[in-house]
């Protein structure tokens, strides 16, 4: 039995392993950030690799249909195109699988975890406007007997979620074809038109795995291949589009010891606080919510992934030094590591479009 057991778990840690190479891993490790906004995308990559253009498409379809890739496309700014909120439920452990079953059966989730908390089921929705987000959580209420607990953006100080990728192996010769990326705040007002929500909702999916992929989501919106790059072009400038490129999903990567960690700042000192966290490497997202006393008095949040849970709690540890050190007092923080992941999509623009135009 033993031996099976042993057999068994080196089974699970050899599924954890993508079936690539050291170049497929460097590509998309290099191009989580700045996707050529070109007619010919996988060429100029194909180019940074010394690949041909089809070789390029072949290993990055090989990525996705292992799961490896969620999509190559738009991060967006929240709350500029949608509306958005991430809440939180605090669910019976023997009903915890249907309770998830309700909450990502609705479309607007875009992610559902399972956490360690008495607050278990945490999960993100993306609609229209704060009246649609309103309704998805009172749906989930009437549904599940549950009162959701709803935490509201006030500023994100860092949204980015690029990995470094281990096993990856980039030269040099990729860096200068990178092209700008968005900062974490819009540089300048955007006003975000009917064009603008067809579009992202035309590659909330993801751009196709063609030669020319601009081309084909502007002959499904009716447009040009060059106004489709001219408006990424803008969003991404601006600040809407967080950035452009490859969406991995980090726990197919190995990246299973993930933790949400919530800290209690004094309002005087959070602004403070999310700039030091935002700067610090490994934290991949920063940012302020708002709190909801007496049953949630954390308002500054972080996501810490991690392949090992002892390396993630030491860089915790090291985060609430900083900030003592920094702010000169403790903060309150507790660490919600993740266990399950029961959906995971990009935002549905799609929802927005088709509620925006009935």
């Amino acid at each position: 039995m033993d031996m099976l057991m042993m057999m068994g778990a080196a089974q699970a840690a050899e599924d954890t392993r993508p079936p690539f190479d050291s170049l497929t891993l460097a590509m998309l490790d290099a191009w989580q950030r700045g996707f050529p906004l070109v007619p010919r995308p996988f060429a100029e990559v194909g180019e940074a690799f010394g690949l041909a253009e089809a070789e390029v498409i072949s290993r990055f379809a090989a990525a996705q249909a292992h799961g490896i890739i969620g999509r190559i496309g738009a991060v967006v700014q929240p709350n500029t195109v949608a509306a958005s909120t991430l809440a939180a439920l605090a669910v019976p452990e023997e009903r915890l699988e249907e309770v998830a079953a309700i909450v990502s059966a609705q479309p607007e989730v875009t992610h559902n975890y399972e956490r360690e908390h008495e607050l278990n089921l945490w999960f993100v929705i993306t609609a229209a406007d704060r009246d649609h987000v309103r309704a998805v959580l009172s749906r989930i209420r009437e549904q599940t007997g549950l009162e959701p607990l709803d935490l509201q953006l006030v500023r994100g100080f860092h949204i980015d979620l690029g990995f470094a990728l281990p096993g990856a192996a980039p030269g040099e010769r990729w860096k200068k074809h990178l092209p700008h990326n968005a900062g974490d705040t819009p540089s300048q007002p955007v006003r975000i038109d009917d064009f603008d929500r067809r579009l992202l909702a035309a590659i909330e999916d993801g751009i196709p795995l063609l030669p020319r992929p601009y081309l084909a989501v502007a002959t499904r919106l009716e447009t040009t291949e060059q106004a489709v790059l001219e408006r990424l072009e803008a969003l991404l400038e601006c600040g809407i589009i967080r950035r452009f490129g490859i969406v991995i999903r980090h726990r197919r990567l190995g990246f299973r010891a993930n933790a949400m960690v919530v800290w209690n700042v004094p309002d005087e000192l959070v602004e403070r606080a999310g700039q030091l966290l935002a700067r610090e490497p490994g934290v991949t997202l920063c940012y302020q919510r708002t709190r909801r006393p007496p049953r949630w008095p954390y308002n500054l949040f972080c996501m810490i992934h991690g392949r090992e849970r002892q390396a993630v709690e030491r860089r915790i540890a090291e985060l609430a030094a900083l900030l003592k050190r920094e702010l000169k007092r403790e903060i309150e923080h507790v660490p919600l590591f993740s266990r399950r992941c029961f959906k995971q999509t990009g935002a549905r623009f799609s929802t927005a479009v088709r509620r925006s135009s009935s």
